[in-house]
């Protein structure tokens, strides 16, 4: 788990910060200038590391921060259509394929599959979507 808040938290009173986790979870912590400075040996994997590790890091943060904005919306159609439209906007297309199983995007939302699945049904009898196994069309933007 990372904590989107933390990630770039910067220490200024006595060095310390607190962080309480509510469930299990894993802590990375490391010196940051320790991985912008390249070490003794000039190993390539500090090179790579310390190229892509501020990215990656990012990377994840926007992603619970996007899973974060799609679940707190109330309804599973505006689940659907939230992350159908994220789908559409970052491969620059109206079709698109859904990147897992239906299954696990009920699991991604938070929501129960069935339901979604009615829901996709209505959708697609509305008039919002095309569906076709796992290539989904907006119709509606």
């Amino acid at each position: 788990m990372m904590f989107s808040g933390e990630v770039f938290y910067s220490i200024t009173i006595n060095n310390e910060l607190l962080v309480e986790a509510r469930e299990s979870c894993d802590v990375l912590i490391y010196i940051y200038d320790n991985i912008h400075h390249k070490c003794k040996n000039n190993c390539k994997f500090h090179s790579i590391l310390s190229e892509y590790l501020p990215e990656l890091i990012l990377n994840k943060v926007t992603d619970l921060n996007t899973r974060i904005e799609l679940l707190t919306k109330r309804s599973i159609r505006d689940k659907l259509l939230g992350y159908f439209s994220l789908l559409s906007t970052k491969n620059l297309s109206k079709t698109f394929s859904l990147p897992f199983s239906l299954t696990d995007l009920a699991d991604y939302l938070s929501i129960d599959r069935s339901a979604m699945m009615r829901e996709m049904k209505g959708l697609k009898e509305e008039g919002f979507i095309e569906k076709n196994g796992h290539k989904i069309t907006l119709l509606y933007k």
